[in-house]
């Protein structure tokens, strides 16, 4: 096994010990990055990553992310770094400033291996709208199984061990359902509890920074790093920031766990709902006190329409800037709104065009009240609703995805109870709330994982009853390297 297999901890005993240098982890990841071939990154930091290394200071080198590699969705903001977010509108593109998250990263001695790939502009949810097509996923040699989006590459990194710690964003489930495709833990924080000056707005009131690692104690390590007040972001948090991996506890006794009824009903593979209750079993028996609780079934059912409207109308309005004047490629035109308008039909996907097109009708005057504000107060409803379960409950525990990893061609319509399960996650962002997803088992190879939500800023909460379910399962740690 090579340091860059183990744990962020265990690497960074390594280092301290002397038994792996930081550039020996930085050359290792980068030849893996460039022999990965599952479509992996829009850029390899070598020549950053490598300048970073050279100003290291040996006086930092006590912080647990010193010389650790990471990989970063290319969404993010990086200065003088070309930043694409997977669109050919912004091909060659250089921001002329650097994200919060990347900075806080590069600044503890975090030293990046890549830019990863994502459906383009963060939309969509199976990693192949991104204009170097299809990323895939590492357990799956044969590359018909999708990783998930819209964070696809940065999971596809972190399960392969190009680095062990991929960060993402997360506006419906881009993190935490590729996270349980992957073997990963998956972990979206509460709304504003880590600044998003930098990254690219998709939904601003949805979106949210999160990121992978292989176990829990290694993602309260990097909360650890993320967490806190920004002034360059208006909408991050005030709140003290917790020592969430010296507070990690893995205590199950006495915590009340809500499993909405009408969500798991919908899981359709048997072998999921199988092992989620023979995990709940063992919570029990640790002391956990599970309850099935109801959730009215037309909430539940109205929590994707919900996000996708409220998703693509700001969505819309967030993207007006990219118009080939500012920044990006341009076509030529005999007058500004003729540019404009061959630069962005020629330059977007059609999957982004259609979610504008969208965006741009329920936005219309005479639209807003029967479907953007409807929306609106649709999303109050769910919001009460799951605060209303959170109330009497320590956390709400689900299987993150019915299925493990679906084939590329799986593009069918399906019913609206199985949607309930596919999309539920987007309760987590329409509330603000903590969300993490880890692994549960393997189907035929393939991983699959649970989720836990809690109140809003339980941080804390999260990672104490995940890290509890990590010892029943032992599942720490996976990797899709043979």
């Amino acid at each position: 096994m090579h340091y860059l297999d183990m744990t962020i901890t265990d690497i960074h005993q390594a280092l301290l010990e002397g038994k792996v240098t930081p550039q020996e982890l930085f050359n290792e990841a980068i030849k893996r990055a460039k022999e990965d071939n599952n479509n992996v990154f829009e850029y390899i930091t070598e020549k950053e990553g490598q300048e970073l290394i050279e100003q290291l200071s040996n006086k930092d080198k006590n912080h647990l992310l010193w010389g650790i590699p990471f990989v970063i969705k290319d969404n993010f903001s990086t200065k003088d770094i070309p930043t694409t977010a997977s669109s050919n509108l912004l091909n060659g593109y250089k921001p002329v400033f650097s994200s919060e998250v990347y900075e806080r990263l590069i600044n503890v001695g975090a030293i990046p291996v890549g830019k990863t790939t994502l459906d383009e502009f963060a939309m969509g949810g199976m990693g192949m709208t991104g204009h170097k097509g299809r990323t895939y996923n590492p357990y799956d040699p044969s590359h018909k199984l999708i990783v998930g989006g819209s964070s696809c590459g940065s999971a596809a990194a972190v399960a392969a061990n190009i680095a062990p710690i991929g960060i993402g964003s997360d506006t419906g489930d881009s993190v935490r359902k590729p996270a349980s495709y992957a073997g990963l833990v998956g972990f979206k924080p509460s709304w504003g509890r880590i600044s998003r000056y930098g990254l690219f707005p998709f939904a601003s009131s949805l979106d949210h920074v999160a990121y992978f690692t292989r176990c829990i104690e290694d993602s309260a390590i990097v909360l650890d790093t993320l967490a806190g007040r920004d002034d360059k972001d208006f909408t991050s948090s005030f709140k003290p920031v917790e020592s969430y991996k010296n507070n990690l506890k893995p205590c199950i006794s006495g915590v009340k766990i809500a499993v909405i009824k009408e969500i798991y009903d919908t899981i359709y593979d048997k072998n999921i709902k199988r092992i989620f209750e023979e995990n709940l079993v063992k919570l029990q028996d640790a002391g956990a006190i599970i309850d099935y609780v109801s959730m009215d079934i037309r909430l539940c059912k109205a929590i994707y329409p919900t996000y996708f409207i409220i998703a693509n109308a700001e969505a819309t309005s967030n993207n007006a800037n990219i118009d080939g004047i500012k920044f990006g490629s341009r076509l030529e035109g005999k007058t500004y709104q003729e540019m404009m308008i061959k630069t962005r039909s020629k330059g977007f996907s059609e999957l982004i065009k259609r979610r504008f097109l969208l965006g741009s009708y329920v936005l219309l005057r005479e639209n807003q009240k029967d479907m953007f504000i409807k929306a609106q107060k649709c999303r109050h409803l769910i919001v009460d609703a799951i605060n209303e379960i959170l109330k009497d409950h320590d956390a709400i525990y689900l299987p993150a995805s019915p299925s493990t990893a679906l084939p590329f061609e799986n593009k069918g319509s399906i019913s609206e109870e199985r949607a309930i399960s596919e999309d539920y996650l987007a309760f987590g962002n329409l509330a603000g709330l903590p969300s993490l997803t880890l692994p549960l088992g393997k189907i035929d190879g393939m991983p699959f994982g649970g989720n836990i939500t809690c109140k809003a800023f339980e941080e804390e909460k999260v990672f104490d009853i995940a890290l509890a379910i990590e010892e029943i399962t032992g599942l720490k740690n996976l990797s899709a390297v043979k």
